[in-house]
């Protein structure tokens, strides 16, 4: 499976503050559930060399020619080989600060039947793509792509390995994040809606602020889609490949489109699974996918009402009146675990969720939600802890981080406070079972308080000259919903494989015939006929 999704906006609370979490999901695909807990690298990565060579591709800009030209220093990483790519902090500045972008490898089986190199990364934004390399070459292993491509992930800037990485809150502050209520109750009248208001941006302003201080200004207004992009051409270069062959998840289909825009020249294929809409707003994406979301909610409520016990009994109609019995008494009473840590109303909600990128969770979800009836939540703050990239000992991934920081320069903010109410009670009616019962508020989230302003907006791409591409979409997706791969299709004048289904992304995920249109496109370049449609199996 693929894809990391966190959702557009997880720093903003509205009365479906728990969602939040999960709304980064706009980005954060189904192998966050995996790719975050995956492999850590068994070696540290190697220092890469310059050279000043010629161009390993079409012609670079004079003034970035040393980072294009760059030879890659490749060390043992158990079983794979790493390197550093190393690139401009900000590319209007080639000579000033640099990054280096942390690099894996697994080279084809087959040298003398190589096509060239396969770049994936699985989405977030802050989703490690050199993990996801780790964890396909054994999914590809035998298979055309793992015998003709060389696979190779990358952890965009401020990301994972890489160097500078984006750091906001330590492992504790975000425990405690996952408890934040800034009021015991529903605010009553307009003095304590204003109240809590102003304790939600001041909490807001507080987390930017540490973020700042930890990350570096420079850092966070360089990590946008804008520059991976461009780190992604000079990766393509320093591997020696004239064109791009590229699959990306979730939010790694806006790294694809943002390249193909950027470099169109450039591209050999591309797969975009799970696809954002370059030209939908901010709001709007958010208020679809909190109602996709819905739609998953439902589709659960159903399959759960045929099984022999279910928390919601046999009517999927009262699911969500249920759903709010077991959930909303957390608000004022978090339930106390054996460890000795508390389950918060947001973690259930997350861990529902995440439980919506692929039907394998289902079970875990129906079977958690039956403890929680019975007083337990050891399987619901499993399932939220693995979707918030907390491992056993307590520590944390940094997805959580660099999701807030690359998603808050690559998409306008919301400044007025009239237009966040709006937009807050747009996201409490698309998706009523995440509703925590505080009604909607006019509080901005973190992205209104940035320190650096976006580097992105939304826009159609105009990619004359871009070769025809992919772009899957499944019509069950909650992250990231079907239209929007449509819609992405159309503007890119890409082929759309449709697959039929209740997931997050779909491709190299053991589905015979997506797996087989992906393939035959990467290898051969043989897009699959007009109006091709694949089926995923349902969950047993």
């Amino acid at each position: 499976m693929s894809g990391v999704a966190l959702m557009a906006n997880n720093t903003r609370f509205s009365g479906a503050r728990a969602i939040e979490l999960i709304r980064a999901s706009a980005v954060r695909g189904r192998r966050a559930l995996v790719v975050v807990a995956l492999l850590a690298l068994a070696a540290p990565l190697a220092a890469c060399g310059l050279r000043d060579g010629l161009d390993a591709g079409p012609a670079s800009p004079p003034e970035l020619r040393r980072f294009y030209s760059q030879e890659l220093d490749w060390s043992r990483c158990g079983k794979f080989e790493c390197t550093f790519l190393q690139v401009p902090l900000d590319y209007s500045r080639p000579n000033g600060k640099k990054a280096r972008v942390a690099v894996l490898r697994q080279k084809a089986s087959r040298p003398d039947e190589r096509i060239g190199s396969l770049v994936v990364n699985p989405g977030g934004p802050g989703g490690s793509g050199t993990k996801l390399a780790a964890n396909l070459a054994r999914e590809m292993r035998g298979t055309p792509l793992g015998e003709q491509f060389d696979l190779v992930g990358f952890d965009p800037r401020g990301v994972g390995a890489s160097e500078p990485a984006i750091k906001c809150k330590t492992d504790d502050e975000r425990d405690d994040e996952r408890l934040f209520r800034v009021e015991q109750r529903p605010p009553a009248n307009e003095a304590e809606r204003q109240a809590a208001h102003t304790a939600l941006e001041r909490h807001a302003r507080g987390e930017v602020a540490k973020c700042a201080e930890r990350s570096g200004v420079d850092l966070l207004a360089n990590v946008g889609t804008r520059d991976v992009a461009r780190d992604m051409d000079v990766l393509r270069a320093a591997l020696g490949e004239e064109k791009l062959t590229y699959l990306g998840f979730s939010y790694g289909t806006r790294i694809g489109y943002t390249y193909a825009e950027a470099f169109p020249n450039n591209v050999r294929a591309l797969v975009l699974d799970g696809a954002l809409d370059p030209n939908r707003s901010t709001a709007d994406e958010e208020v679809e996918q909190n109602a996709a979301f819905q739609r998953a909610f439902d589709t659960f409520a159903k399959w759960c009402a045929e099984q022999a016990q279910c928390p919601f009994g046999s009517d999927p109609k009262s699911a969500t009146a249920t759903y709010h019995s077991l959930a909303l008494p957390l608000l004022q009473n978090p339930l106390p675990l054996e460890d000795g840590r508390k389950l918060s109303h947001a973690d259930v909600v997350t861990a529902t969720s995440s439980a919506f990128y692929g039907q394998s969770k289902w079970e875990p979800l129906r079977k958690g939600l039956i403890e929680l009836a019975e007083g337990k939540g050891e399987t619901l703050m499993s399932l939220a802890d693995d979707y918030e990239g907390r491992d056993a000992d307590g520590e944390y991934s940094g997805l959580h981080d660099a999701n807030v920081a690359i998603n808050c320069v690559d998409q306008k903010p919301i400044f007025d406070p009239a237009a966040e109410l709006a937009l807050s009670k747009r996201l409490i009616a698309a998706a009523p079972y995440s509703d925590d019962g505080y009604g909607p508020n006019s509080a901005r989230g973190a992205c209104a308080f940035w320190p650096a302003p976006p580097t992105s907006v939304a826009h159609q791409p105009s990619v004359a000259g871009l070769p025809q591409v992919m772009v899957i979409s499944t019509t069950g997706d909650p992250a990231t919903p079907y239209q929007a791969g449509v819609d992405l299709a159309k503007a890119l004048n890409a082929r759309l494989l449709t697959v039929h289904g209740a997931q997050h992304t779909a491709a190299m995920d053991g589905n015979r015939c997506v797996d087989d249109a992906v393939t035959q496109y990467l290898t051969d370049l043989v897009l699959p006929a007009d109006g091709t449609n694949c089926t995923l199996a349902p969950p047993t």
